[in-house]
């Protein structure tokens, strides 16, 4: 059984694990610690960053990408006769969301309103791109879940979490993606693919007070407090 070496609130953990569910391949996994991370991980981590796979016969892959290219070389596909063309779309719409994985960190990290505008408006560009290209869905290909929705599925899961947590909607000028989003949700990979304390550890992290999201938008500006030195180390 292959094994997945994961920090709890990372995104691009989150994506090969949601992809892990939707094909119900078995995994086990372990969480670390990325402010003190264990001898045994440096060792087989390259760049000492989650997520890290472990293969059946004890090979360690690194970066998100490469795992999941290897995961669609050992694994049935979510959607069967793909063409060279399509293959290469779909690679490159998920990399138009992973490429935004940090974004959305630093934007959730913002500490004040005009931080917060700032790096949005860079979010909402992925959004902006992606709300241009869905069809009548559910899904961005149509009616079947495949790579693209996976790749997608980390930055519309956090998206809806802090709309819960505080009212703010990342996706609020987009209805395509709104409703892409609540498609994804209704297939339990949002739970699935995380731990069972992800919304807690989520919330703690980028929704507490030192962040703008986390006071809401009447919080007095005066009290501001610096973020955590851990906020930088979103992934890795």
């Amino acid at each position: 059984m292959m094994k997945i070496v994961s920090f709890k609130i990372c995104p691009f953990v989150q994506r090969v694990t949601a992809l892990l569910e939707a094909k119900s391949v078995p995994y086990d996994i372990e969480f670390i610690s990325l402010s003190n991370k264990p001898q045994w991980f440096l060792d087989i981590s390259p760049t000492g960053q989650v997520p890290v796979l472990i293969t059946e016969d004890g090979d360690a892959l690194f970066e998100s990408d490469a795992i999941v290219e290897y995961i669609e070389e050992v694994t049935p596909p979510l959607v069967a006769d793909v063409s060279p063309v399509q293959r290469a779309r779909d690679r490159a719409w998920s990399h138009q969301a992973s490429k935004h994985y940090l974004v959305q960190c630093s934007t959730m990290q913002s500490k004040d309103k005009a931080i917060l505008a700032e790096r949005e408006a860079k979010l909402t560009k992925a959004f902006e791109k992606v709300e241009r290209q869905l069809g009548d869905g559910p899904f961005f290909s149509g009616e079947t879940l495949g790579n693209v929705d996976i790749a997608w599925l980390p930055l519309l899961h956090r998206a809806l979490i802090v709309k819960e947590h505080s009212g703010h909607d990342f996706l609020a000028d987009y209805p395509k993606v709104q409703a892409w989003q609540g498609a994804l949700a209704e297939t339990g990979l949002y739970a699935k693919s995380v731990a069972k304390d992800f919304c807690e550890r989520f919330s703690d992290f980028y929704l507490g007070e030192s962040t703008f999201l986390g006071r809401g938008a009447d919080f007095s500006e005066s009290s501001v407090k610096p973020a955590p030195k851990q906020a930088a180390r979103c992934c890795g």
